[in-house]
């Protein structure tokens, strides 16, 4: 079992044991597992990551460059936040149904993988034996966001740079908030049985 399975299978052990599907987009290994919302075409979220990317790429190359030493590869799945960094792994994982709205472009995408990728490349520069403050890392990130923001088309970047800046206002308690993760479980699983439902 591959990598990128074997952490879904950490991050969602009430899935059976069947691998990922894994493919390879602009050079990063990507896992996929979308048995949560099987109504989500796999296609829709894969060119959405590639799409993401090539911004990235596009717009601040040398970040890319960045990930291609910070990260592992990429996991697309079901989970109760935009995007997460697993240091002991070096993976970014990008929510999925995140991946796969259509009513916002690919810049806020790409800003969440910039944020994650940040995460990457402090975890790479610090010692992670000792402990980091939270909320000072959750600025350097949204700062990545901001300066990726401001990278991009005006258009294209305003709600990029609108979140950043709101983020960054913040107190430290709500930069980087503790969270409930079960009861953020048991929200998502509300909304996947309405989307099943409604197939």
């Amino acid at each position: 079992m591959g990598l990128l399975s074997r952490l879904r299978g950490i991050l969602r052990p009430d899935l059976n044991a069947r691998e990922a599907d894994e493919y390879e987009i602009r050079g990063f290994p990507v896992a996929l597992d979308n048995s949560a919302r099987p109504d989500i075409a796999p296609n829709v979220v894969l060119a959405r990551l590639d799409e993401a990317l090539s911004l990235i790429e596009s717009s601040q190359p040398w970040r890319l460059r960045h990930m291609r030493q910070d990260l592992n590869g990429f996991l697309i799945v079901r989970y109760p936040c935009r995007g997460a960094f697993f240091p002991n792994e070096r993976i970014c994982m990008t929510e999925l149904t995140f991946l796969a709205r259509t009513d916002i472009t690919a810049a806020p995408v790409a800003a969440s993988i910039v944020h994650e990728g940040m995460h990457a490349r402090v975890h790479a520069a610090c010692n992670p034996g000792l402990a980091r403050d939270r909320a000072h890392e959750e600025r350097i990130c949204r700062r990545a966001e901001l300066d990726f923001g401001r990278a991009l088309p005006g258009d294209l970047g305003a709600p990029v740079i609108e979140r950043a800046l709101a983020s960054l206002e913040l107190g430290d308690e709500d930069v980087a908030p503790t969270i409930d993760w079960n009861e953020a479980q048991r929200r998502q699983n509300i909304i996947d049985d309405v989307a099943r439902k409604n197939q």
